[in-house]
């Protein structure tokens, strides 16, 4: 268990190291153009660490049902909050996920953060979304890993 919570600690420090090289002036200029998507994968990935830190807690003091089991799960976690808040930028800006805020420059960049950090916290759902609007724009199947049937 110490394993996992140092390597969340070590995550969330990574981040805001990442973070704040973009108003130190330290964001390389070949990756300026992208700084949106970083900060989207970022944000997404702080929602996963948020999410592991929660259930670290939860798992081990409150229900006292800690497993090693589920350590491999801790450790991927933040990786699929990250994926998955890729694939919200790349969704948002193709228009197949539209924010229904008023929107000036400022306001687009917090909704993308937004959807961003609700994909980091709740892969699984977000991926079930993600699959329904492929679903009705392409006509693409649900994978077998979304389907109810298949989680019995």
């Amino acid at each position: 268990m110490r394993k996992v919570i140092a390597f969340q600690i070590f995550i969330l420090v990574s981040i805001v190291i990442i973070w704040a090289q973009g108003p130190l002036g330290n964001f390389p200029l070949w990756l300026k153009e992208f700084e949106l998507a970083v900060n989207c994968i970022l944000i997404a990935m702080l929602g996963g660490t948020l999410y592991c830190l929660r259930a670290v807690y939860l798992n081990r003091c409150v229900k006292n049902t800690w497993s090693e089991n589920w350590e491999v799960w801790y450790y991927i976690r933040p990786l699929t909050s990250a994926l998955s808040g890729l694939i919200a930028y790349i969704f948002l800006k193709a228009g197949l996920i539209i924010l229904e805020a008023d929107q000036g420059i400022e306001a687009g960049n917090y909704g993308f953060l937004a959807v961003s950090l609700v994909a980091g916290l709740n892969v699984d759902k977000f991926v079930q979304k993600i699959e329904d609007i492929a679903k009705t724009a392409f006509g693409i199947e649900k994978s077998r890993s979304s389907t109810e049937s298949d989680k019995e």
